[in-house]
């Protein structure tokens, strides 16, 4: 029976230009558990957000990117507490589209809820009748949501990255 030596020396990495050593690349950490706190962050605050609604009206377009912002900071403050270093731009990028994906299937969950236990079948075919009359204005909102939410994760992804960088603090 043969035994194997096990190496117990460092392995050989090398700091790259950035400081990072350069197997950095190959050690991505994952981003599912950051876009899960995106996508928490987001959560809160909206329904923060309905319930002070319930008191005055606020622009439902500015209690999105406040959502998206608060969600946001709560993900990038915890990726840099837990990694002591900013998102790279492939981190901040998968970031960016893996928030607005869980933004965008948490309101679909949200209007199937409230097609199906909210409306009748009057009010469904009131509003599908008038979807299907004038769909203009419900495309293109359905557009403009969608780039709200997408420049408003990455304008306060990166923002928040820039602010809340580590190296910037002791520069």
């Amino acid at each position: 029976m043969s035994r194997k030596t096990t190496n117990l020396s460092k392995p050989n990495t090398h700091l790259g230009s950035n400081g990072l050593p350069q197997n950095h690349r190959a050690t991505h950490p994952k981003m599912a558990s950051y876009i899960g706190f995106f996508a928490i962050g987001y959560t809160l605050a909206s329904a923060i957000f309905m319930m002070i609604q319930t008191q005055m009206a606020l622009n439902s377009q500015l209690v999105t990117v406040l959502s998206i912002i608060i969600g946001a900071y709560i993900a990038v403050h915890k990726f840099v507490k837990h990694q002591q270093r900013a998102l790279d731009i492939s981190e901040l990028n998968r970031l960016m589209l893996g928030g607005v994906a869980v933004v965008w299937l948490l309101t679909i969950i949200y209007f199937l809820g409230i097609w199906f236990w909210l409306f009748d079948a009057v009010s469904r075919e009131v509003l599908f009748e008038m979807a299907t009359q004038r769909p203009l204005p419900l495309l293109s909102s359905l557009i403009m949501i969608m780039i709200l939410t997408l420049v408003g994760a990455r304008i306060s992804i990166w923002v928040f990255n820039r602010l809340l960088d580590p190296k910037r603090k002791t520069l």
